[in-house]
């Protein structure tokens, strides 16, 4: 890995997520004002997610202004250094609005051959996963522990999350289905709070559509440092959004392709 990367970045990510979580923590379970930014459906966003992403951007520009930004609520910063910073200041803000501790604060830092470094923070339950150069860490209440992936191999033994019960079109939940199917067990609705559950080996597989690079950047370094693998369905990068699926293991990971892909 280029010395650039280890420059700093760990510590500069640990103050990002202290300042989106002082900013957002005012505003949870209260009555909230949601703005809709989905014509079609329902897409809120709120001024804690604004504010959030205005705290981690402020730390960026004191600690590393020489490093592009990409941050779902207000777009893309150049860079020089090579490095950018994906933030999704709340994950979940459905979750949010509706008061379930659910949802979490994002931060991907990649180059140029993908993510380097990935945080999930969860401010309101004190939980914080952060996998980069050399670290893969939990930090929460009962303290702190190791990241790893559990070695479950056979569907028939897995526990599969995702977000919406839709999935994605017709044809992707066709897809995530047949997958559930084979599963032990499917539950839904926990946005990134699922990834960090994978990567702290409490279950075996997330499989989701649609979504966007500031989604999975984080996420996908989170699951990865913990010995997990994370793809697009058909076993590409996943880092810039799209379809993705996030296996404790190769094997695992390889049935559920078959899966997906309409085989076996």
């Amino acid at each position: 890995m280029p010395d650039y990367s280890r420059a700093g970045i760990v510590e500069t990510a640990q103050d990002m997520a202290d300042a989106a979580g002082a900013a957002i923590l005012p505003w949870f379970r209260t009555d909230i004002a949601a703005t809709n930014k989905d014509q079609t459906g329902f897409d809120p966003v709120t001024e804690a997610d604004r504010a959030a992403e205005k705290a981690m951007r402020a730390v960026l520009k004191e600690q590393r202004p020489e490093d592009a930004i990409l941050g779902e609520e207000f777009g893309a910063t150049e860079g020089t250094s090579g490095l950018t910073w994906v933030l999704d200041p709340i994950d979940g803000t459905r979750a949010f609005i509706s008061g379930a501790a659910s949802w979490g604060v994002l931060i991907g830092v990649t180059d140029a051959n993908g993510p380097i470094l990935g945080v999930i923070d969860q401010p309101y339950t004190r939980e914080r996963w952060i996998c980069g150069p050399d670290l893969a860490r939990f930090d929460g209440p009962m303290g702190t522990r190791p990241l790893a992936t559990r070695g479950t191999t056979h569907l028939q033994d897995a526990t599969l999350f995702t977000t919406f019960p839709e999935v994605g079109t017709v044809e992707e939940g066709a897809a995530f289905h047949r997958v559930a199917g084979a599963c032990r067990l499917t539950r839904y609705g926990l946005d990134c709070y699922a990834y960090g559950l994978l990567a702290l080996g409490q279950i075996d597989l997330v499989i989701e559509a649609g979504l966007h690079a500031y989604d999975i950047c984080g996420p996908a370094a989170v699951v990865a440092g913990a010995g997990g693998i994370v793809t697009d369905w058909q076993g590409g990068p996943a880092h810039e959004g799209g379809q993705v699926i996030a296996a404790a293991t190769p094997a695992l990971h390889a049935a559920a392709l078959a899966l997906l892909a309409g085989q076996g």
